[in-house]
């Protein structure tokens, strides 16, 4: 690992990856949805926004900086490039159907339809890569960005609850199979990252709550899924995606509850899985959700391996609400009790647009979040 790398792995600050559209940039998406404008004028309006809010994230001292998500519709279709699973299609049609540029307030913090359920893809094939959509994000972001850069990813487990195997026959007989080509695509993919540079490569694994929330585990009863068997699937799919590349980048695994729209789509605490997750996990950092009471404790961390940084997700993207520093602090040191402070780190609990519509806040009050964290992971960790 390089020195570079070194740093952004012990880094005490993080941000999940996701910021507020510019509206200028929801306009353009839109339009090109519309054929009003063709891929290369988006792309021009893409590459312009993504030079500010990078320029805007290292004003703000952000050790490490993303491209901002802001050439996804969500952050589902960095597996989209990929034949046999038309994800990127459809993710066009819904956008069209439903803009969902909702502005900051419109929207109630409620918990929402789960987007899994309502939203699956059967294969029409074999799935194979056809590009490397978080590729094409990268090479861009490395142009114009002077710190070190990371890029997420769907996880596998996610990708596999999307698919409606019932529907893929005969290319795919259960969901074992679906996964093991994901597990192949995503592990080229990362490959492909770690190979042209790329400091932090990020997992985004909202699945692992579903193990814990009753209302999907009521929805896998139903199917006859063995709850437990697809946790350790899911666990092992996720260490295949990196195996082996330890130490030629840092690689990040985030876990919550749902946040699009400002709404969430699980519930439950970390306790039930803590052991083999956090325990099992491979991963440099893990990105935690903790910025409510549907997280539950931290007693959890207890389970954490040594060397692993866990990002405390402390920080709600959810709503404006500004927190503070003491109160942070507070939480920090609830957290140490549990693991040590110097694998502790501070991050918001998820993306603040995790769709392109954004969360219920305004770009404001997302940058005063952020400076709230800079200043608090000085207080704590100098």
């Amino acid at each position: 690992m390089s020195r570079a790398q070194g740093f952004v792995r012990d880094t005490r600050v993080d941000h999940v990856g996701s910021l507020l559209r510019p509206e200028e940039l929801k306009a353009a998406f839109l339009r090109r949805a519309r054929g009003q404008i063709d891929d290369a004028a988006l792309a021009a309006a893409q590459d312009e926004a993504i030079r500010t809010v990078v320029a805007e994230q290292e004003a703000h001292g952000l050790p490490v900086v993303t491209d901002g998500e802001y050439r996804r519709l969500n952050w589902q279709v960095s597996f989209s490039r990929v034949s046999g699973w038309d994800l990127w299609e459809g993710a066009w049609r819904h956008f069209l159907q439903f803009p969902d540029n909702i502005g900051a307030g419109e929207k109630p913090l409620q918990r929402g339809a789960d987007a899994v359920e309502s939203f699956k893809v059967p294969a029409s094939a074999r799935i194979a890569l056809e590009e490397s959509f978080p590729l094409r994000e990268l090479k861009y972001l490395r142009q114009v960005a002077s710190r070190p850069v990371k890029i997420t990813l769907m996880g596998p487990d996610r990708v596999r609850q999307m698919c409606d195997i019932e529907k893929s026959a005969p290319h795919y007989a259960d969901s074992a199979s679906f996964l093991a080509d994901v597990v192949a695509i995503q592990r080229r993919m990362v490959e492909e990252l770690v190979a042209d540079g790329c400091d932090y490569v990020q997992i985004d694994e909202p699945s692992f709550t579903g193990y814990v929330d009753p209302a999907t585990l009521a929805r896998m009863a139903a199917r006859g899924e063995d709850p437990l068997k697809s946790l350790k699937a899911a666990i092992d799919a996720d260490n295949a995606v990196i195996a082996g590349m330890q130490g030629k980048a840092v690689f990040g695994l985030h876990i919550c509850r749902g946040n699009r729209a400002s709404m969430w789509h699980r519930e439950g605490h970390y306790d039930a899985i803590a052991e083999a997750v956090f325990g099992g996990l491979i991963y440099d950092r893990l990105l935690l959700e903790y910025d409510s009471e549907r997280a539950g404790s931290f007693d959890p961390l207890r389970f954490v391996r040594k060397g692993t940084i866990v990002v405390l997700g402390l920080v709600t993207t959810k709503s404006g609400e500004i927190e503070t520093v003491d109160d942070l602090r507070r939480r920090i040191d609830e957290a140490a009790r549990f693991c040590p402070l110097d694998q502790l780190a501070l991050s918001p609990q998820c993306g603040f647009a995790s769709g392109i519509g954004g969360n219920a806040l305004s770009v404001s009050a997302q940058w005063r979040k952020i400076d709230v964290m800079m200043e608090t992971a000085r207080k704590v960790w100098g």
